[in-house]
């Protein structure tokens, strides 16, 4: 499962760094983020936030779905 990670770092001057991580589950997604989250931004991050991506190409759009 494809999962996309953003965290938010930088205190006074918030900044956000968005990647993805390819896990079986929300737990070792977890992991995976940890894990992949880069040192230099580490000791500023405030807030991590993980969901499931979604695929653009499996996305419906309102018009799409006849709403």
């Amino acid at each position: 499962m494809n999962f996309q990670v953003t965290a938010r770092y930088g205190g006074k001057y918030q900044r956000y760094h968005t990647y993805r991580v390819d896990s079986p589950d929300a737990k070792a997604a977890l992991q995976a983020a940890a894990a992949e989250l880069p040192d230099e931004i580490a000791a500023q991050t405030d807030l991590v936030e993980i969901r499931v991506a979604v695929d653009p190409e499996q996305r419906t759009y309102v018009d799409e779905a006849g709403g």
